[in-house]
């Protein structure tokens, strides 16, 4: 559920923008805004909120461009630019070895488990999926796009964009617990 709620102002721009994307822009950076002070305030460590932080950078640079030319053509793209900057973001987190899953786990994870090799290994593996994910979607959201593919279809890849690496998620942990399990009573 921590997912869907730092997902919420790509949701609500989502479904605001058909009516007016500079009034979606404005509403997803102040929810942006509002999930990151609540979340502070709820005690959440900064690394648990990266991409939240980089959503808010998202909608304010998007605010900027739906405000200064609102007939920009940026606004057919921005399903597939909103995935982009995702996808930027959670690269650019492996990148610098700080994978943004990281703080997130730490949130459910024992405290002597958060410097282990093997934490950041799964980390890191659980955020290549979804920058892979994000990668993609961005992508074939750009192609249906430029081949006027029906809404659905766009809203459709969409999804898939998120149910993916949001099911890997829940899952590859529970499966290397599971792997963990089964081969300790054969290592006694």
């Amino acid at each position: 559920m921590s997912y869907l709620r730092g997902f919420a102002p790509w949701i609500v721009y989502a479904a605001v923008s058909s009516a007016s994307w500079q009034w979606a822009a404005i509403a997803g950076l102040l929810l942006g805004v509002r999930v990151v002070a609540l979340s502070h305030r709820a005690g959440m460590a900064a690394d648990a909120l990266i991409l939240e932080i980089s959503t808010i950078g998202y909608f304010v640079v998007l605010t900027g461009v739906a405000f200064a030319t609102p007939h920009s053509g940026l606004h057919s793209y921005d399903g597939a630019l909103s995935f982009g900057w995702l996808a930027l973001t959670a690269w650019a987190t492996i990148g610098v070895g700080r994978p943004f899953t990281l703080g997130i786990a730490r949130r459910n994870a024992p405290p002597q488990l958060w410097d282990t090799p093997q934490f950041l290994r799964v980390n890191t593996i659980i955020t290549t999926v979804w920058a892979a994910a994000f990668t993609v979607t961005a992508a074939v959201v750009a192609v249906c796009e430029e081949t006027h593919s029906p809404t659905l279809v766009r809203i459709g890849c969409q999804v898939v964009g998120f149910l993916i690496p949001a099911t890997f998620t829940r899952w590859y942990p529970r499966a290397l617990q599971a792997r963990q399990a089964a081969a300790a009573p054969a290592q006694s």
